[in-house]
């Protein structure tokens, strides 16, 4: 195994503390539940429905669509007949060029007025922790629900948010004509611009939410943040110039996993079923350099600790 310099491992070191929250993840259940009625949105149509809840996470280098902005057609095509083929591909054209993380797609369960979806443990990078979504109201000429830009990082605390919850109102996409719950409308020209219409004259909507979106936070990771398993749990020689490292506490753990600096996932570390207190795992395959251990352990509590090769 290659040495490193005592400088060039402070030096690392250093970029390390500096960039360690920038990559770090955070897992989220997004949920968005519908209370659209027609008390307060107007006589509903026998096949009041929603379209997938889709969209995805990114940086601030990229706008799906904006209030007052013109829609896109991946947005336009979602708004008139909640089709998300074009949406979709704007999502990878932003994922290609590093300014999203990944794509998100949940139906709605049962597909009706009154429903709910749930996009169930999803994975939110610090590089990436601007969230939207939309859902078109359907039928209706171009009417949706949705969320913009959401941050989910808060750098005031310098954190992940907690638990919130939001209410949520009815958009006119500004795409094609038309006041009531119908399809096949003409197209709107010149093109207008997204509007919230919760309450404004002509549309069957009152100033009464539409719905709530709760973002509910479940964990963090590669964190350097010693959490209770973290302080319990100690990795030995640290740091390391050996082909082998121990974790102390090994039987508490049922998974371990080793990330790279960029928080990629480098090395799942097999625990026995032993009653053993210490574990040796093989770092021969490691290059120089800091790594962050995730640790599981058997109640399901994360943590994490840091590991430099030399």
């Amino acid at each position: 195994m290659k040495k490193i310099t005592l400088t060039g491992l402070l030096t690392l070191a250093m970029l390390i503390s500096f960039n360690s929250q920038a990559q770090s993840t955070a897992t989220y259940d997004i949920n968005f539940t519908s209370t659209w009625n027609s008390s307060d949105h107007g006589s509903l149509p026998s096949n009041a429905h929603w379209s997938n809840l889709v969209g995805a996470n990114h940086n601030s280098d990229i706008t799906f669509f904006e209030m007052g902005g013109t829609a896109t057609t991946g947005i336009e095509n979602v708004a008139e007949t909640g089709s998300n083929t074009v949406f979709n591909s704007e999502v990878q054209i932003a994922i290609n060029n590093g300014n999203a993380q990944q794509w998100l797609n949940q139906s709605f369960a049962p597909f009706a007025a009154i429903s709910s979806a749930t996009l169930n443990n999803i994975v939110i990078s610090e590089d990436y922790p601007l969230l939207t979504l939309v859902s078109m109201i359907a039928p209706s000429p171009d009417w949706i629900i949705a969320v913009n830009r959401l941050n989910l990082w808060d750098t005031g605390m310098n954190k992940w948010k907690e638990t919130f919850t939001l209410d949520l109102f009815p958009y006119d996409a500004g795409t094609e004509d038309g006041f009531g719950y119908s399809g096949n409308n003409a197209a709107t020209n010149p093109r207008g611009v997204i509007t919230n219409i919760a309450g404004v004259s002509g549309y069957p909507f009152n100033s009464a939410k539409i719905g709530t979106l709760t973002i509910t936070f479940k964990s963090t990771t590669l964190s350097t943040n010693d959490f209770e398993i973290a302080n319990k749990v100690k990795l030995y020689p640290n740091p390391s110039d050996t082909d082998f490292v121990t974790i102390t506490n090994a039987n508490t753990l049922s998974k371990v996993e080793v990330y790279d600096v960029l928080g990629k996932s480098v090395k799942q570390i097999e625990i026995s079923n032993s009653n053993d207190n210490e574990q040796i795992f093989d770092v021969s395959d490691l290059n120089k350099g800091l790594y962050i251990v995730r640790l599981l352990n058997t109640t399901g509590e994360f943590g994490s600790k840091k590991l430099i090769i030399k």
